[in-house]
């Protein structure tokens, strides 16, 4: 497997493409502002960048939620490859209409850019299973840093950044806003509810595996494990049933 990611624009949004190999098609994750602007010669901080270097075919964009640091490179990711577009049907909106989810405060960083829905745009819904570029990706619904935040899982197999902190890693998630690396994604914009964010971590984020490996829309990897065990904010929250590795 090869995961390939740099984080994109002022935001420092992690954008990812996954794939079986190099030479094969792949998934591009949050593609945010900036993620095809070509970066710094030598840096390999654009999508362009790492599908010439990696000798990828993309085959579809993957939205974790509809924040603009998320999405804002969606569409012409789209464009220049021709493919599709997912993202969860209660954030659809935000494609073409970000200011709904942000603070007003940062509307001048917009510039006055028209945002459009791509050519080929679908829903994600919850417990959906997409079978796309030879990779098998369940789609989990997370509500709670906006209404249609979802986290993407994938099998585990050789060739994740830097290590394996998981050591017998059992999935990969991409996480988007949903967890970070010892925080959660905030709930003060529009759209998000900090009670559905605190019930989604309790019955959907920790009953998860141990060993699940989470990539993260912001900031460093980390584990399932590991966040159930430092994380202070999941420290209070009521236990439940988990499959934890042993």
């Amino acid at each position: 497997m090869l995961i390939a990611g740099f984080p994109a624009g002022p935001w420092g949004t992690n954008c990812y493409l996954v794939a079986k190999g190099r030479g094969m098609p792949c998934v591009i994750v949050d593609p945010g502002k900036d993620a095809v602007a070509g970066g710094a010669a030598g840096a390999f901080n654009s999508v362009e960048q790492l599908v010439r270097a990696h000798d990828l075919r993309p085959a579809g964009v993957l939205l974790t939620h509809g924040h603009i640091d998320h999405i804002w490179c969606a569409t012409p990711v789209a464009q220049r490859y021709d493919v599709p577009v997912w993202i969860h049907p209660a954030d659809r909106h935000l494609l073409t209409d970000p200011l709904a989810g942000i603070s007003s405060q940062w509307a001048g960083l917009l510039g006055g850019q028209e945002f459009v829905e791509p050519a080929d745009l679908r829903e994600l819904g919850d417990h959906d299973v997409l079978e796309l570029a030879g990779l098998t990706v369940t789609v989990d619904h997370m509500p709670g840093h906006t209404a249609g935040s979802v986290t993407l899982r994938l099998p585990y197999d050789q060739g994740i950044p830097d290590d394996d902190p998981g050591g017998g890693a059992t999935e990969l998630m991409f996480s988007g806003d949903v967890l970070f690396a010892g925080s959660i994604g905030r709930t003060d914009l529009p759209g998000g509810d900090h009670a559905t964010m605190l019930t989604t971590l309790a019955t959907r984020v920790l009953p998860l595996d141990d060993r699940i490996v989470v990539l993260p829309g912001h900031g460093a990897q980390t584990t399932i494990g590991r966040e159930r065990g430092t994380n202070p904010f999941l420290a209070d929250l009521p236990a439940t049933s988990s499959t934890r590795g042993r």
